[in-house]
């Protein structure tokens, strides 16, 4: 339970700076929505590695590069998924971008990304 408390606080975190990212460079670059979210999708990813990596899942038996490529296995779905549901909440169904970003995430961090870096990135052998 501990494990999941501190995965959702990375994943909050991680969240927070893609925001932050997708809504600047929106806001202020008139970027569009499906490529600001892509750009803070890749920012929050980083760091939600390394937070997982270290303090979550502390899971240091494994090399980093070994964890980085499984980390980016399961990163390049959830990518994927994100950019899908950004495309079809923003482009096909016209949700605002801010509750479409957020709804996305949230579908595809409980959904998804939990699951597989508990299971295969950071597991401990």
């Amino acid at each position: 339970m501990l494990t999941f408390l501190k995965a959702n606080i990375s994943s909050s975190i991680a969240s927070l700076i893609d925001y932050l990212v997708t809504i600047f460079l929106v806001t202020f670059f008139q970027v569009d929505v499906v490529i600001a979210s892509t750009t803070g999708t890749i920012c929050g990813g980083v760091l939600n590695f390394l937070i997982g990596r270290n303090w979550v899942f502390q899971s240091k038996k494994r090399k980093v590069h070994q964890q980085a490529v499984r980390y980016g296995i399961v990163w390049v779905g959830n990518l994927f998924l994100n950019t899908g549901g950004m495309y079809l909440l923003t482009k096909v169904l016209k949700v605002h971008f801010i509750p479409a970003k957020i709804s996305v995430s949230l579908l595809v961090g409980f959904g998804y990304n939990y699951t597989l870096q508990k299971r295969y990135v950071f597991k401990n052998n």
